[in-house]
C-alpha cells in the first residue's frame, strides 16, 4: 500500500514537471513570434527614388523632390517607393509603346491628352497616368509652403471664399468620386477656378471633359494611393494629403496656366 502511495506521489511530481516545461515552451515561443513579426515590419526597407528609370522612348521620369520617406507622417514611404517606381515608371514604359502604335510623334503631352482619341484604350490610360502623375508628386514636399499667396489666394478668395473653403470642395470632390480618380482644381479657358473630378486616368484636358481645363492641383484617389497606411479610410488620407500640399509649386503651375 504505502509503496502504491510513494509511486503515485513520484508520478504526480513528474507530471506537474513535465506540464510547467511545456507551458513554458509554449510562452517562450509565443513571445519569440511576437518580437520576430515586429521586426520584420519596423525594419522594412525602400529603395532611392533616383534608381528608377524608364525605358528608352519619348517620355522620361520627372525626378522626386524627395525621399520616399520624408512625407512618411502623411503618406508612408513604402506607398510612395510602390507609387512612384512602379505605378508611375509603368505608366511611361506603357505611354511610350501606346504613342508608338498610334504613330504619334509629339513630346508635348499636353497636345496629346487635348487632341486625344478618347477610344484608344491604352493611349487614354497611360498618357492620363503619366501626366497626372507627374503634376501630383510635384505639389508634395516635405517642406511645403502651407497657404497660397498674392494674385494666386486672391483668385481662390474670389472664387471660393476662402482657402480652407477650397480645401473642402477638394476633399469633397475625391471623397465623392465613386472608385478610381482624381480631384482637381483648374484653371478654365476663360481664366476662371474650378473644382471637378474624373475617373480612373481621365484629365479634364481630355476631350469630353464635364469641366475642362488646365490642372494646377491634383489629387490621386485611387486605393494605390493610400490603403498602406489609411485601408478604405479615404476622408483621412485626403485630409492628410493637405498636410504636404506645396502652394508655391500649385502657384507656379498658375502662372503658366493663365
Amino acid at each position: 500500500m504505502k509503496k502504491g502511495i510513494f509511486l503515485m506521489s513520484v508520478l504526480g511530481v513528474l507530471f506537474f514537471v513535465q506540464s510547467c516545461e511545456t507551458k513554458k515552451d509554449n510562452t517562450d515561443s509565443t513571445k519569440e513570434e511576437v518580437v520576430q513579426k515586429d521586426t520584420v515590419q519596423s525594419t522594412e526597407s525602400v529603395g532611392n527614388p533616383t534608381d528608377v528609370k524608364a525605358d528608352p522612348g519619348t517620355f522620361q521620369i520627372k525626378p522626386l523632390k524627395y525621399g520616399y520617406d520624408e512625407l512618411n507622417q502623411y503618406i508612408d514611404a513604402k506607398t510612395m517607393e510602390v507609387h512612384f517606381s512602379k505605378h508611375y515608371l509603368g505608366y511611361i514604359n506603357k505611354l511610350n509603346t501606346a504613342l508608338k502604335d498610334a504613330n504619334i510623334k509629339s513630346n508635348d503631352i499636353v497636345d496629346i491628352l487635348k487632341k486625344m482619341d478618347m477610344n484608344n484604350g491604352a493611349l487614354r490610360n497611360n498618357a492620363g497616368g503619366y501626366y497626372n502623375h507627374m503634376l501630383y508628386f510635384d505639389i508634395m514636399s516635405p517642406t511645403p509652403q502651407k497657404e497660397p499667396t498674392g494674385e494666386l489666394k486672391a483668385k481662390i478668395d474670389a472664387t471660393f471664399g476662402s482657402t480652407e473653403e477650397l480645401l473642402k470642395q477638394l476633399d469633397e470632390a475625391g471623397s465623392k468620386r465613386f472608385g478610381s480618380g482624381w480631384a482637381w482644381l483648374i484653371v478654365k479657358e476663360d481664366g476662371s477656378l474650378a473644382v471637378t473630378s474624373t475617373a480612373n486616368q481621365d484629365n479634364p484636358l481630355m476631350p469630353g471633359a464635364e469641366v475642362a481645363g488646365m490642372p494646377i492641383l491634383g489629387i490621386d484617389v485611387w486605393e494605390h494611393a493610400y490603403y498602406l497606411k489609411y485601408q478604405n479610410k479615404r476622408d483621412d488620407y485626403l485630409k492628410a494629403f493637405n498636410n504636404v500640399l506645396d502652394w508655391k509649386q500649385v502657384e507656379d503651375n498658375y502662372k503658366k496656366a493663365k
